[in-house]
């Protein structure tokens, strides 16, 4: 009932820049929460951050506190702002949409009941 799409994904150079974007289609008056994870070659998909229904809460893994900024308009298009990227930033990143009121974590990968295909973020050094 609701589709995710991500873009905006690319090749940057270390300490450069780019944003992230999620398009939700469908019942998007059903999202609640919705968070971005991200996932390396070989490694377990990760928490990044995550937001409110209303964007009014946030959450931020540690690695990215300070470098990264999410967001979300009132048509439930949700964004990731990186800056000062690292290589180690390098994954794909999905974003995630919640379909249920939900008082847990943000970072709780089981609560999320849809998610996009994943845009892949290379950054060089």
């Amino acid at each position: 009932q609701v589709q995710l799409v991500e873009s905006g994904g690319g090749l940057v150079q270390a300490g450069g820049s780019l944003r992230l974007s999620c398009a939700a289609s469908g019942r998007i008056f059903s999202i609640y929460a919705m968070a971005w994870f991200r996932q390396a070659p070989g490694k377990e998909r990760e928490f990044v951050t995550g937001i409110s229904s209303s964007g009014g809460s946030t959450a931020y893994a540690d690695s990215v506190k300070g470098r990264f900024t999410i967001s979300r308009d009132n048509g439930n298009t949700m964004y990731l702002q990186m800056n000062s990227l690292k290589p180690e930033d390098t994954a794909v990143y999905y974003c995630a949409a919640d379909g249920q009121r939900f008082s847990g974590s943000y970072a709780n990968l089981q609560r999320y009941d849809y998610w996009g295909q994943g845009t892949q973020v290379t950054v060089s050094s």
